[in-house]
């Protein structure tokens, strides 16, 4: 029998105590949790440990340590991605045997899969803002050099960011990293992925008795053609007459607006000296969250963290002070205290998004009575409205199986 090898992350150590040889299908029903879960070409089970809730997946040992490898590379680079726990190998003697080897991740909470999405409820509203942040992701990924060779929704966890869509990379058995991605390169993960998306949302429909419709189909152009235009904004070059040297700031607050870091923008003069050329390096999307970070330790999704850098930075300018100081207490006097009020009300899945959701709301209705409402005086008014969150775009007919 081959030794079993377990590679741990610290903090985990109740994972040996699991069964590891025994098959995944066969584990004992007192170490499962039943939760919804997406398509997936592998066994996949949430097992609850004392310290966390975790999922393990069973696959072949190359892929496994490749999933492993790459997400923790994700983790480092602070792309949205599952966190990975644990690596198992040796499970059976032979390693191509898809009982073989185990990937351990934690569990992402609030978190949906695609199928969850497009069947539930008001799910044209959120259509644009779900394909926005798949093809985010995907722009994430190529940044950083990393080709996925499987890209699919199937493949994606869906989290609600405050008024956006946060997509989470899942499965990365066939991902690799390289120093810079090529052109070709790019074109042909989308390629895949246009594929993929195709046939996932063929299969919805087959599986819900309805017709497979062109929009459909479509969807992965839909997605190419997102991704494409944002990847021209965040990385092609722009000129401009040196006189309008007030366009090098507007580059940079769009690509900030954006949840981009600019690390550098590299600015040229022409052959002729006449025109400026600006090229900005991006680098992770994560700019309002590490300001939030900074200035309070508070670690929340990037447009949650645009939304609350804005509540924050209104209170610092009320109540004057050093910026730092304030901010620490703003988190620990008004901050925390409504997060714990709201983890009370009953509905409320994910009290930091239940916060943003109140905060839009006493924002517009400040605007209607032209006042500063304070949060206090809101927040029964919001209850009582079924504590509403941003508005949604229209949905477009004929809604396509989705």
């Amino acid at each position: 029998m081959t030794d079993l090898d377990v590679t741990l992350r610290p903090g985990t150590d109740g994972l040996l105590d699991l069964p590891w040889r025994t098959p995944l299908t066969e584990w004992p029903e007192a170490l499962l949790v039943d939760l919804p879960r997406g398509i997936s070409r592998h066994e996949v089970r949430f097992v609850q440990l004392p310290e966390q809730l975790v999922v393990v997946k069973e696959l072949p040992e190359r892929a496994a340590v490749n999933d492993f490898s790459i997400l923790k590379a994700l983790e480092d680079e602070r792309v949205p991605s599952v966190t990975p726990l644990a690596v198992v190998t040796g499970r059976t003697d032979d390693p191509h045997e898809e009982a073989s080897s185990a990937l351990v991740t934690r569990y992402e909470p609030y978190s949906y899969s695609y199928r969850q999405l497009i069947r539930g409820s008001g799910f044209g509203g959120w259509r644009n803002r779900m394909l926005d942040a798949f093809a985010g992701l995907l722009t994430e990924l190529h940044l950083i050099g990393l080709f996925w060779g499987d890209c699919s929704l199937s493949n994606v966890l869906y989290r609600i960011d405050a008024e956006a869509v946060m997509a989470i990379m899942v499965d990365a058995e066939t991902a690799s990293m390289h120093e810079e991605l090529t052109e070709g390169q790019r074109e042909h993960d989308l390629s895949i992925m246009i594929e993929n998306v195709a046939g996932g949302m063929a299969d919805i429909a087959v599986a819900d008795g309805k017709e497979v419709l062109d929009a459909d189909l479509a969807l992965g152009e839909d997605v190419a053609d997102r991704y494409r235009a944002l990847w021209a904004e965040l990385t092609e070059a722009q000129e401009i007459d040196p006189a309008d040297r007030w366009l090098i700031g507007e580059r940079v607050r769009r690509l900030n607006e954006l949840g981009f870091e600019v690390d550098e923008l590299a600015v040229k003069k022409t052959t002729e000296g006449e025109r400026l050329v600006l090229i900005p390096v991006v680098g992770n999307r994560n700019f309002h969250s590490q300001r939030l970070r900074e200035l309070t330790g508070l670690d929340v999704l990037e447009f949650q963290a645009r939304q609350i850098l804005s509540d924050l930075d209104y209170a610092i300018a009320s109540g004057g002070g050093e910026r730092h100081g304030a901010a620490l207490s703003w988190r620990f006097n008004e901050f925390e205290p409504w997060l714990a009020k709201l983890a009370d009300v009953e509905g409320v899945e994910d009290p930091v998004q239940a916060y943003c959701d109140l905060l839009w709301f006493r924002f517009t209705r400040s605007t209607e009575d032209e006042r500063a409402i304070p949060t206090e005086e809101v927040f029964p008014e919001w209850i009582a409205a079924e504590r509403p969150g941003y508005p949604l775009d229209p949905e477009e007919p004929p809604v396509p199986s989705l």
